[in-house]
């Protein structure tokens, strides 16, 4: 895995000299080019400042003062770009959050998979069905989802569509933010359904009149309204697949000297991209934003280390996160010898556990599911190996949604593969609905309070 030519200057096009894998053939060049063409011309969806202030709050998580909490959509969709929507996600993370602050007494950085992740990496670049081959479904960024041959030809367009929907988005989250909605002295604004009948109701109310009984001493004795608990910021990110689209958007800025990814302020490669020799690590190395790198099972000693000497050369604080995904079965034999090798680097890095892609299985009428006791599993058993070698857990990446989907089995309603055909809305991979990822808010809050 390692380059075995000295690298050339950095610029935002120097990854078009190498093998760009997961990218779409779009059959109009020329539209294609113009699509991109009208995206460099755009303004930015986030800006410089957010990019460092979310880097400097994942710096304090590598050091043990903040936990990550990111979550969302695997795959985000035009058609869900709603209000109520953005809304019901927006919920759910600030739930989540004051849940993990409580139980963790540090703050909560939250992160969405949002405002972007409209494209999708894919196993194959054709998809059969009943002897007809068409194009992968690769995101809504990219092509539809129905199978017909129209719906499924990459169409330079939805580029620029996907792009306006992430700037809407982003700019609706900061709207309710600036105006009050993620205010800690007004919980009740982010009640879902499920408080009025879950088993976890109580105790989640319990939690909120802790905190607000709380606040209302605090300002009391000092006779003065504690203004930074009003304002919750939300981060956005997305995996950074479509290199076209990333590099349209990628600026200089004079003032601070280093190049910024403005689509987005938390990227991430995934592991099917993150090849030594090839585009997306190239892209990567170049822009100043902290980014995350999810590893698992295949990666070894040598490609981790020589990703991050390449990615983070300075080894400077924030900047990495490992995003691992090995799941239940496979975490306690595959993590360890990876955190001896991150250490050996001197790379400060953020460990963060994602539980959900490692444990994605097959029902047997073969829809995608996830078990909710192996999603815990795994996240026990990442607690427990950190601990073991001396590292910590910092952070939590779910795919998540705040509405009532059944897409994973088990939980505190008990789903069974029979239920996932009563609410599977999932065009990718299956997501905890809100009432299970409130249960591993709960569970992290209470497995760092026994440690």
């Amino acid at each position: 895995m390692t380059r075995s030519v000295a690298r050339a200057q950095w610029h935002p096009a120097s990854w078009q000299s190498l093998t760009a894998a997961q990218q779409p053939s779009y059959p109009d060049k020329a539209a294609f080019e113009r699509a991109i063409s009208d995206l460099s011309r755009l303004p930015p969806i986030v800006t410089t400042w957010e990019i460092e202030a979310l880097k400097e709050q994942i710096a304090k998580a590598q050091r043990g003062e903040a936990f990550v909490l990111q979550g969302g959509d695997c795959a985000e969709s035009f058609d869900e770009c709603t209000s109520e929507n953005i809304v019901a996600k927006l919920k759910i993370l600030l739930q989540m959050s004051l849940v993990m602050l409580y139980g963790l007494k540090k703050p909560v950085v939250r992160i969405g998979r949002m405002a972007g992740q409209y494209a999708k990496p894919r196993s194959a670049d054709t998809e059969t069905r009943d002897g007809t081959s068409l194009p992968s479904f690769r995101g809504d960024l990219v092509n539809r989802n129905p199978f017909t041959a129209e719906d499924r030809v990459p169409n330079p367009e939805l580029i620029l569509r996907g792009y306006e929907r992430a700037a809407l988005t982003l700019n609706f989250v900061r709207s309710l933010i600036d105006g009050g909605f993620a205010d800690l002295h007004h919980p009740e604004y982010w009640d879902l359904d499920w408080v009025g009948h879950s088993k976890m109701s109580d105790e989640y109310h319990d939690i909120v009149r802790s905190i607000s009984d709380s606040l209302d001493f605090l300002e009391s004795i000092t006779g003065r309204a504690l203004h930074h608990t009003q304002r919750a910021d939300i981060y956005a990110a997305h995996e950074g697949l479509h290199l076209s689209y990333e590099q349209a958007q990628t600026r200089f800025l004079g003032q601070r000297k280093r190049w910024y990814n403005l689509t987005t302020h938390f990227p991430w490669i995934g592991m099917r991209t993150a090849n030594m020799d090839g585009a997306h690590v190239e892209y990567f190395r170049g822009i100043a934003n902290p980014i995350g790198i999810k590893i698992g099972p295949g990666m070894t000693v040598e490609w981790l280390q020589n990703l991050l000497r390449v990615l983070n050369p300075n080894n400077e604080p924030g900047r990495i996160s490992l995003i691992h995904r090995f799941g239940r079965k496979l975490i306690e034999d595959g993590l360890p010898e990876l955190i001896t090798a991150v250490r050996e680097t001197g790379s400060p890095v953020l460990w963060v556990c994602d539980p959900m892609h490692g444990n994605t299985e097959s029902t047997a009428d073969g829809t995608k599911t996830r078990r909710f006791d192996n999603i815990v599993g795994e996240l026990e058993s990442a607690f427990k190996v950190h601990e073991s070698m001396g590292s910590q857990l910092g952070g939590v990446h779910l795919e998540l949604t705040g509405e009532n989907v059944t897409e994973c089995t088990g939980g505190a309603r008990g789903l069974t593969d029979a239920d996932l055909t009563r609410a599977y809305k999932s065009t990718v991979d299956p997501r905890l609905n809100y009432e299970q990822a409130m249960e591993i808010a709960m569970r992290i809050a209470g497995l760092r309070q026994v440690k």
